[in-house]
């Protein structure tokens, strides 16, 4: 499905409207960004009960009401056709599935395929390369823990080394970031692991001059986009790593159990797959994805989920979380007893942000928050980082935003 077709969908009218209103193309994203009247009548596609003010959409944002509408309408028709479906259409709606989700990201199908979640493609990963005793990882403190575990049993499986940087939260520069990352890397270096957004502190990373670095030294990079996919403005190939997986339930607000794993094609043989499959060759990326009877319905909603976000368009969607996250850590940055664990630069961020309040521990913070205010985020306690995560989404309103930084005064002025 087009952004076009999907305009046409009788679930999409109010958006098609709004899209098709005088001058709407023509506005910059940055302009677009502060207009809430515009993103009031987005909201209205997203089916938020408003029991609590929700700031924790980086780990699971729901399906806009147009989305899980055909989600809803595509599990009753595999559910009334049930074996016939499996074994007559699935393999040519599967095929149709990734063409849609691999033109979304700018890469040949034929490099990419639909899994459950980014820990599951980048454990694929971790798990298929052919590790030797002695061979060594880099990877950051602050990536993601399930990845880290994955490494963790590869050195207790396989006798691997890891090097664990630490990054700085505000970094002066790309080239501090570089840096370390180089300083990580020897001879023994046959993977460096990098987030693309750091999923604690919504800190963007220079993940493109960072694979150019390790490349420079003969070293493959695995990119972590969990955060990034639909968030950001790129295609994977911008990135220029060789591996590359994201979730799908989290910013293009695709169905739960949805992720991608896209992998330089050159680099496909020489991984192992987690599932023994003898119908697929070497190089063919499919081996990795032995998926046997899941859920299709989901698979068969991708479709809907990119036509939704590129109706928006991703320039506006991006300039409309970064205005939302600046909106009100500029102002919180000002308060006394509450500290950032985001960089300041505009550049280096993007909806997520993690803040802290001096005596208050994360768990303590992310609780008040709940009991107090009625503003959900995550406590995220982790080496240095230690404060909640706040994200926002497209359908947040300002409002919500303004008694979150409320909340923050009150509960650092107990402290004070």
């Amino acid at each position: 499905m087009n952004k076009r077709d999907f305009l046409k969908t009788a679930g999409a009218v109010s958006l098609a409207a709004l899209l098709d209103s005088p001058g709407f193309a023509a506005r910059a994203p940055a302009e677009l960004a502060q207009d809430e009247a515009f993103w009031a009548e987005i909201r209205t596609h997203f089916p938020t009960d408003n029991r609590f003010i929700n700031l924790e959409n980086g780990f699971y944002c729901f399906q806009p009401k147009d989305v899980f509408d055909a989600f809803v309408a595509n599990a009753g028709a595999i559910n009334g056709e049930a074996s016939h479906y499996m074994r007559t259409k699935l393999d040519t709606d599967v095929v149709k599935m990734r063409t849609a989700l691999a033109a979304f990201a700018g890469v040949p199908v034929e490099e990419l395929v639909v899994t459950r979640n980014t820990t599951e493609s980048l454990d694929t990963i971790i798990n298929g390369i052919a590790w030797q005793p002695g061979d060594e990882a880099v990877m950051a403190t602050q990536d993601y823990g399930s990845m880290m575990d994955m490494f963790a049993l590869q050195a207790r499986r396989h006798g691997i080394v890891n090097r664990i940087v630490q990054l700085p939260l505000d970094p002066a520069s790309d080239a501090e970031i570089i840096a370390i990352y180089r300083k990580a890397i020897t001879p023994k270096t046959k993977l460096l692991m990098v987030s693309h957004i750091v999923g604690g502190t919504g800190q963007v990373l220079p993940v493109a001059a960072i694979c150019d670095m390790a490349h420079g030294l003969g070293v493959p990079v695995m990119v972590d986009g969990a955060h990034s996919f639909a968030h950001l403005d790129y295609k994977i190939a911008d990135l220029r790593c060789d591996y590359f997986g994201a979730s799908l339930h989290k910013w293009l607000s695709a169905p739960l159990g949805l992720g991608v794993l896209w992998v330089r094609r050159d680099r496909i043989a020489g991984l192992w797959p987690m599932f023994g499959d003898a119908s697929m060759a070497d190089d063919d990326i499919r081996k990795l994805n032995h998926r046997g009877t899941h859920p299709i319905h989901s698979d068969l909603t991708l479709p809907r989920a990119i036509a939704f976000h590129q109706a928006i368009g991703s320039e506006r969607k991006m300039a409309r979380l970064r205005f939302l996250q600046h909106s009100w850590t500029s102002r919180a940055r000002a308060i006394p007893g509450v500290y950032l664990n985001t960089p300041r630069a505009p550049e280096r961020t993007c909806a997520i942000a993690n803040v802290g309040v001096r005596g208050v521990a994360p768990a303590a913070l992310a609780e008040t928050l709940l009991k107090d205010h009625n503003i959900y985020t995550v406590a995220i306690d982790r080496g240095e980082v230690k404060g909640v995560r706040v994200t926002p989404q497209i359908y947040t309103a300002p409002a919500e935003l303004d008694a979150l930084v409320v909340a923050l005064k009150t509960i650092a002025g107990r402290k004070a």
